[in-house]
């Protein structure tokens, strides 16, 4: 199926804007703020990021803190200063005694240094002014140049403290050409007392932000930039200070932290010292790894040498609070092994000392009592939610049933069963057969249950479920689905999600609406269960540990965020929903979403069917 261009997201971006929703005859609940990963679709024009990146920085932060016991401690044998010993995942240094099997050490404490790039030219620090798009310094990065290394002092012109004290910045001015340019760009602070912030901006907005990384006064941010577009990395001084209009100089909110600063920006891998590790890992074993100092991006490679996880971010805020995976660092990568094999991890952008939490565990199921079985159950009957889950500002609220929204698709109460049947029916399909049918999970054990059919067992040990129902006021939340966390590894088996009806019932003409969809000759009882059914089990997916996939690409799956809605309804290449040739969406293997700063293939049906594996404990 053909597929539209997603408009590129960040998980680090910032809007001020505030979150809107249908109006009422009674005032609304407050609105949460959730972290737009876990939701479908994520809107940015609804996203209030400030709330986002303080929460995102309180959870990464406390997970930081955890020091895993006796790590087997590896130091990297390439000499400091030196390279090209282990600079390819081909001539990796193999770590022995690292593993999930009996006799070897599941934690690991690597540390390293990364040899800077000589290569790399240094830039004159810029002219001031140059504190608006217009008067930008060109970097060259993107186009003619790789990476660049300058410098700056922020307060040395004519807005900082010493002039009319409206806040200064400095603008630089980064582009593609035909093809995507990720890059990663990263602030360092070794004098003064400037606490620095990174922005990127192009001319329509705010699109990424990040400040503090890893608990320092310095910043890094990591962006994919769209074939032909130019963007615009802003150095500020922090915690959230921006100008109110960019395009206009003296438009910042008043001076804060002040001093020099060294900026490096970097598109793909470094073109320096790279540093390569590999460990033997079990099908099933769940990888995860945080690199903090002088180390900026982490990669995981397969034993075929493909890329299956790459990041240069921290978002482990978002994992499960039953999750032990490491975080807090400047970039953290997560990865579940769909069979054994020698697989390889790389340190590839970043100058100087670096340390790694390394740690590898068995999926959470299958340490619960032999016998265990997860069970997702779906809740079509209405629910009341503790949303606080979700956010902050949340609460108790309660979600009108999947009933109350028949007749906006134009059924009847006598609909509700074969309505029913075919949500289910997706669901199983996506979640209990296709994961059997993997065969990569001999102990597959998941079984769904919903809420007509069976007696509610939430609250019950192993039992998550998905409430279909309620609307954007009820719930507070400007969203259409939305799951607790993402947790590779299922550690967190009790956890609820929310597939919220509202939005994808309104009057036809809207691209999220169903009945846009739903024109003469198609079955509108299927077309909507395939559709409701496909929601559900993306947020399962979410829960199971899979991230979102390239929307971009010609790969369609039940991973792909919002932004073409045809996708997950499965609307076929003739536009109508409920036709002959609507297609079966699946979880698939396909590219991780650049757009949210990740690359890599990821396997979400692996993902998935390894978190449901039958207890051996």
């Amino acid at each position: 199926m053909a597929k539209r261009a997603l408009g590129l997201l960040t998980i680090a971006m910032l809007t001020s804007a505030l979150l809107s929703g249908p109006s009422t005859a009674t005032a609304a609940p407050a609105r949460i703020q959730p972290d737009p990963l876990l939701m479908f679709p994520h809107r940015p024009a609804t996203t209030d990021w400030a709330a986002v990146l303080r929460d995102r920085a309180a959870k990464s932060t406390a997970r930081g803190r955890a020091v895993p016991q006796n790590p087997l401690p590896y130091k990297e044998k390439e000499p400091t200063g030196k390279s090209g010993a282990n600079d390819s995942p081909a001539d990796a240094e193999h770590i022995t005694g690292f593993g999930t099997r009996r006799g070897e050490n599941s934690k690991a404490r690597l540390t390293g240094n990364l040899k800077p790039d000589s290569s790399v030219p240094t830039v004159p620090p810029a002219a001031e002014p140059d504190d608006a798009f217009g008067l930008a310094t060109e970097t060259g990065v993107g186009a003619e140049r790789r990476a660049i290394r300058t410098s700056g002092t922020i307060g040395d012109g004519p807005y900082g403290r010493a002039g009319d004290g409206t806040g200064d910045f400095d603008f630089y001015r980064l582009s593609a050409g035909a093809t995507p340019v990720t890059f990663s760009a990263r602030t360092l602070t070794p004098a003064g007392d400037l606490d620095t912030l990174l922005a990127l901006y192009d001319r329509n907005g705010l699109w990424a932000i990040n400040n503090n990384v890893g608990g320092s006064t310095d910043s890094t941010l990591t962006f994919t930039i769209p074939p032909g577009r130019e963007f615009f990395l802003v150095v500020g001084s922090g915690p959230f200070g921006l100008p109110s209009d960019p395009t206009k100089p003296g438009t910042g909110g008043g001076a804060g932290t002040e001093g020099p600063y060294e900026l490096a920006i970097t598109s793909g891998k470094s073109g320096g010292d790279l540093d390569y590790y590999s460990v033997d890992l079990r099908a099933g074993d769940v990888l995860g790894a945080s690199v903090a100092g002088g180390g900026t991006r982490l990669a995981v490679y397969d034993p075929a040498g493909r890329e299956v996880f790459g990041s240069s971010q921290d978002a482990t805020a978002i994992f499960s609070t039953a999750s032990p995976m490491p975080g807090g660092g400047n970039a953290v990568v997560d990865f579940v092994a769909p069979k054994a094999g020698r697989y390889r991890l790389g340190v590839e952008t970043g100058e100087n000392a670096y340390d790694i939490k390394l740690e590898a565990f068995r999926p959470g199921t299958e340490t619960a009592p032999r016998g265990n079985v997860h069970t997702i159950f779906l809740d079509f009957d209405g629910a009341r939610v503790n949303t606080s889950i979700f956010g902050t500002g949340g609460g108790i609220r309660d979600l009108s049933p999947l009933s109350a929204f028949l007749p906006r698709w134009g059924l009847t109460a006598g609909d509700e069963r074969a309505l029913t049947d075919a949500i289910i029916a997706a669901v199983k399909e996506n979640l209990e057969r296709d994961l059997i049918a993997k065969g990569t999970n001999p102990r597959f054990a998941l079984r769904v249950l919903n809420s007509r059919d069976h007696a509610d067992p939430w609250g019950q040990p192993n039992v998550s479920r998905i409430v279909v129902g309620g609307t954007t006021v009820e719930s507070g939340i400007h969203t259409i689905g939305i799951a607790q966390s993402i947790d590779a590894g299922n550690f967190g088996k009790e956890e609820t999600a929310l597939v919220l009806l509202d939005e994808i019932s309104s009057p036809a003409g809207p691209a999220w609406s169903l009945n846009t969809y739903l024109g003469t000759g198609g079955d509108r009882i299927a077309f909507v269960g395939r559709a409701v059914g496909n929601i559900t089990s993306h947020e399962a997916g979410h829960m199971s540990g899979s991230w979102h996939t390239d929307l971009s690409n010609a790969v369609p799956g039940i991973m792909d965020p919002g932004g073409d809605p045809a996708v997950i309804f499965a609307v076929g290449p003739d536009g109508r929903g409920g036709t002959a040739d609507d297609p079966d969406l699946d979880l698939v293997e396909e590219g991780i979403s650049p757009a949210e700063g990740f690359t890599g293939i990821e396997d979400t049906l692996n993902r998935s069917a390894w978190a449901f594996v039958r207890g051996t404990g």
